[in-house]
């Protein structure tokens, strides 16, 4: 159970970031405060069914959105898979995706 906790924490907060809400917008939004949110993100709490319809309906995402979590990886997972990706490609395709993560990487701040 603790790790469906954590996995839809992450999960919640990442599609926050992605449409750029802080945790206290989300929160007023959901009308919890924000130190609720921040647990329920970090896998402390687990979120009840009401508040986790009133994230859906706020994110505006379908439901099935909150509990895809194939995406979530550890790091050793993501750098062998990025390590298999740069094994295949040749140099030209090698420099496009320093330059794309350099670039996302700048956006982050």
């Amino acid at each position: 159970m603790a790790e469906l906790k954590e996995k839809l924490g992450k999960r919640i907060q990442q599609i926050r970031k992605s449409q750029n809400l802080t945790q206290e917008k989300l929160a007023e939004m959901i009308g919890i405060d924000t130190p609720n949110l921040s647990n329920i993100e970090r896998g402390k709490r687990f979120v009840s069914s009401e508040t986790l319809e009133k994230i859906i309906k706020s994110l505006n995402i379908p439901e099935k959105d909150l509990f895809d979590f194939g995406h979530l990886k550890s790091k050793t997972e993501l750098i062998n898979s990025i390590n298999m990706i740069l094994n295949e490609s040749d140099i030209r395709e090698i420099e496009y995706y320093y330059r794309m993560m350099n670039l996302y990487r700048e956006s982050l701040y």
